[in-house]
């Protein structure tokens, strides 16, 4: 199913991102993982293609995995990191290049695509007021929906919902959560995507950023009242970076199945 449609029914939905492994050992475990974010039953999971410059590598064999069960018929357009090397297709120096392309082929007539949006401003944005108008030119090339880098403070997104919601943007957005379960997680997050932390979320990795077990539970609660708190304000729509942790998904759903029915 095409994910514009099931955004267009009148519910919550809840969806999930796995990513592929570097090395093929990793691979038989990633699909395993895959398998049983897949089993909770979400509205969809995506699959990553590469991260932070790197070289993708089995992405192909993870989502076609999955496909036995969840069809797939949807792309997320993303400019995606640079290359460590740093080159970069001249073709598609923006998603939205790359959106118009997939587009104008018979295959992008025929699914849906999605686009990435940055409630604090695309790190390589000198305003927010050029990032929205990239984020229009995503809208205008085609994009059908768009979802958000991790946040870590709602207050954040809402103000950027009514700063897209004023400019004419009006595709459906899913409000991008990631748990986080280590110290060197939330590191590497801030590193990547420049998000800002609140002082709540420090406190709690400061407190048991060293024994393991407590962070995750921490980490699974702070996102899952970060997920209440968004519904109960009117936002419908969330996608969870899970990390490919089974059990991690898992808490979050157990935290909010009621909330979700």
């Amino acid at each position: 199913m095409k994910i514009k449609d099931i955004l267009q029914q009148n519910q919550v939905t809840l969806s999930f991102e796995v990513f592929p492994p570097k090395k093929e050992e990793g691979l038989l475990a990633t699909l395993e993982a895959a398998h049983k974010i897949a089993a909770l039953h979400p509205d969809f999971v995506s699959v990553t293609y590469g991260a932070a410059g790197t070289a993708p590598r089995f992405t192909v064999e993870v989502a076609s995995d999955l496909q036995s069960s969840h069809h797939i018929e949807n792309i997320m357009a993303l400019r995606g990191d640079i290359p460590q090397d740093g080159s970069q297709q001249k073709e598609f120096l923006h998603a939205s290049d790359l959106i118009r392309y997939i587009r104008s082929t018979e295959y992008g007539q025929a699914i849906s695509i999605g686009g990435a949006c940055y409630p604090e401003k695309h790190p390589e944005s000198s305003s927010k007021e050029e990032d929205l108008q990239h984020l229009k030119d995503k809208i205008d090339a085609g994009c059908d929906f768009l979802t958000t880098q991790m946040f870590f403070s709602n207050e954040t997104f809402y103000n950027f919902l009514y700063r897209v919601r004023d400019r004419g943007i009006n595709v459906p957005i899913l409000a991008g959560i990631m748990p986080i379960t280590s110290r060197k997680q939330l590191g590497r997050s801030v590193q990547l995507s420049g998000t800002n932390v609140p002082d709540s979320l420090k406190a709690i990795v400061d407190r048991f950023g060293d024994d393991p077990a407590a962070l995750k539970q921490a980490g699974i609660i702070y996102a899952s009242n970060q997920i209440i708190d968004l519904i109960a304000n009117g936002v419908t729509h969330i996608h969870v970076y899970s990390m490919n942790k089974p059990d991690v998904a898992e808490g979050i759903l157990r935290n909010i199945s009621e909330i979700l029915r």
